[in-house]
Formats: C-alpha cells, structure tokens, sequence
C-alpha cells in the first residue's frame, strides 16, 4: 500500500521538538511538490526546481510553521492565538486555530491585503482588526497584546514556527538524494530563509545560528548545505539597504515589509551559506509570475514570484554556476491574489454561435 502523508510534524517527529503524547494540530501539511522547471533551466544553464508551497492546505508555507506553533499552544492554558499579517500568516493561523478550537485575532495594516487571504481568515472565524499602518506597525501591537494578554504569540518571531518551516528543507534533500548548490527564496519577515538554513544544516548534521536548532544528534542525511539568496521587493528592501523602509510599497503584498522580524538570523543564513540578499523590481516580479504560470504550470502570487526574479536577474549578471542544482521557494499560490495577476488583462468576451465551426473559427483551426 502507499504511503499517505501523515503532516509534517508525524513524517519528522525525530526533527522536531515534541513528544509522544503532545497534542497535534494538522492539516497534513508538507509534502509540497518540488517540480523541474525546464523553462528556467534554459534561461539560467542550470538545473532549476520549484518548492511548490501554494500546496499546502491554505495555499502558503505558513501552515508548516502554524501546525507547530499552534500544536505548541495547545499544551499552554492560552485559549486565542494573535498574529500580525499582511494575508498568508492570518489565512494560516484562522485555519489552524480553527482545527484546534482556539480563537484567532489576526491584526493587518488597512487596505494592503489581498482580497483572497483576506476572505479565508474570515470565512475561517477570526476576528480581524484593521490598523492605520504598516505590517511593522502590526507586528509591534501584537507583540504587545501578548506580553500583557493571555494570548498566544503566532507570528514567525515564535520559534515553533521555523521549527515547523525547516522541514520543506528536509523534503527537498529526500527528493534530490542530496541539498541542491543554491537556494533561492523570497524575503518579507526573513523568517523563511532562516528556517530552510536551520533545516539544511541540521540535515547535515551541523547546528544553525537559530533559536531552538535540534541538537539531539541525529544522524546526517545529506552531504553539503547549499547557498542561500534572498529576494526582496524594490520597495520593501531593509535587508539590502541596510536600514529600516519606513513605508515599504510593493505589488508584493506578501514581503511588503520594512522591519523584519528575524532579520539577524537572514543575516546569519546568507553569511554562514556565502549567499547573498539582492532586490527586484515590482516588474521583474511580475514578469518572473508570468514565466511560471505560462511556460512552467504552476501558477503564484507575486511575492512567490520574487525568487524567480531574484535567479533570472542573477542569471542576466553571470552570477549561476553553469550546471548547478538549484530549488526556488515558490511560497503562495496565484489564487491568493487574482486582481494582480489579471491586472491589464482582457477580459470581455464577445460570445460566438453555438456550433463547431464558430468555436473552431475562433480558435484558427
């Protein structure tokens, strides 16, 4: 018989940190599809992949990371968990909190999210506050609301988050037979780029600059880690700049952010790799969007699209090896975010007759 994935916290129980007997909360999450994308491979003389993580149960990586930090809750006396977003974080924990009988407070900055994120942290029961502000602003509040509250921490800041994020790295180097030369994702919060270092070097048996890295001593499965790049927004770009964006602007709802929160372990991750964090524009993103669901099948929100970008431009200034393994986060599906993508689009059909010859003539057959 084959095997059914059971959700990532029971595949990896030897990765991660809880017992036999802990409550878990799972959507069977993880076992996202890592997919050749031949159409890049020619665009960059490489052998390019894509972590397929639109997948997932709310279309987006965050349910790796909300099944252990809400698992985790369950074992406090916290009865709400409380996140800052700006969509995929609220659409995860609304979800999970859900499955768990656990109220969701979900905190967002007024008008900056996609209308499809926003309609799943709705339909899933949270209670939504909009503030006049950024995702930074949001993040603070929150933070706040917790250390005064008994509310319970959600966002990637939470530890049990990455612990549960890393775990995309374990996949990909149990699909490859080894972790690819470089890897490639988006960066909004950074959270994910730590998490995927934390997983590759635990794979490899070395131990990540990160909080709660696994130290149990577990054997290595894989051989190397790979480098980490980065991409962020042209707008939304703190960690390339340097300082803090005080008003982040990106058509990239999902990294539209000026301060992230695990922006020292980004730090970490791209120096201990010998990566690097660059930025792209808002139109390399979308062009980058485009190539994907056009030419490769697989269709992501623009965020998604930024570590596609980020490799095309590095390809264009001779930066990839020639032949080198590479896997690119895609980290949300398309479906999260239509207005942008149909945005410019035709979309008025003039009806034909019902008949095989006005289709066939419209199609040029």
């Amino acid at each position: 018989m084959a095997h059914q994935w059971q959700g990532l916290i029971r595949e990896y129980a030897d990765w991660l940190p809880f017992d036999d007997g802990d409550p878990i909360v799972t959507l069977k999450e993880g076992g996202t599809p890592l997919v050749h994308a031949r159409a890049l491979d020619s665009r960059t003389g490489a052998s390019v992949y894509v972590k397929v993580e639109g997948a997932n149960p709310t279309g987006s990586f965050k349910d790796r990371g909300m099944t252990t930090a809400i698992s985790q809750v369950l074992t406090t006396d916290a009865k709400v968990v409380a996140c800052a977003s700006t969509g995929n974080t609220s659409a995860s924990a609304a979800a999970y909190a859900a499955a768990a009988g656990l109220s969701a407070a979900v905190i967002l900055p007024a008008g900056k999210i996609a209308a499809g994120k926003l309609a799943q942290a709705i339909v899933h029961g949270a209670t939504l506050v909009a503030v006049d502000g950024n995702f930074d602003d949001c993040l603070r509040i929150v933070r706040e609301l917790t250390e005064s509250h008994p509310v319970a921490l959600v966002n990637s800041v939470n530890p049990y988050r990455l612990q549960g994020q890393k775990t995309a790295a374990f996949e990909i180097v149990d699909e490859l037979g080894d972790a690819p030369d470089i890897h490639v994702l988006p960066v909004g919060n950074a959270g994910n780029i730590s998490a995927y270092w934390m997983g590759y070097c635990e794979y490899a048996g070395r131990t990540a600059l990160t909080s709660m890295a696994r130290t149990a001593g577990a054997a290595p499965v894989s051989t190397k880690t790979p480098q980490m790049w980065g991409v962020q927004a042209w707008g939304a770009a703190p960690l390339v700049l340097g300082h803090v964006v005080e008003n982040p602007e990106t058509v990239a709802t999902a990294i539209r952010i000026g301060n992230p929160a695990s922006w020292k372990y980004a730090e970490a991750a791209r120096d201990d790799s010998r990566g690097w964090i660059d930025r792209v524009t808002d139109e390399q993103i979308l062009q980058a969007q485009s190539i994907l669901a056009a030419e490769t099948g697989v269709f992501v929100e623009p965020g998604s699209a930024a570590s596609v970008a980020g490799l095309l431009q590095a390809a264009e200034q001779g930066k990839v090896p020639e032949g080198a393994t590479i896997v690119c986060t895609v980290t949300g599906n398309g479906l999260k975010d239509t207005a942008t993508a149909l945005e410019g689009r035709e979309l008025s059909f003039d009806p034909v007759a019902p008949t095989l010859e006005a289709v066939a003539s419209a199609l040029d057959l």
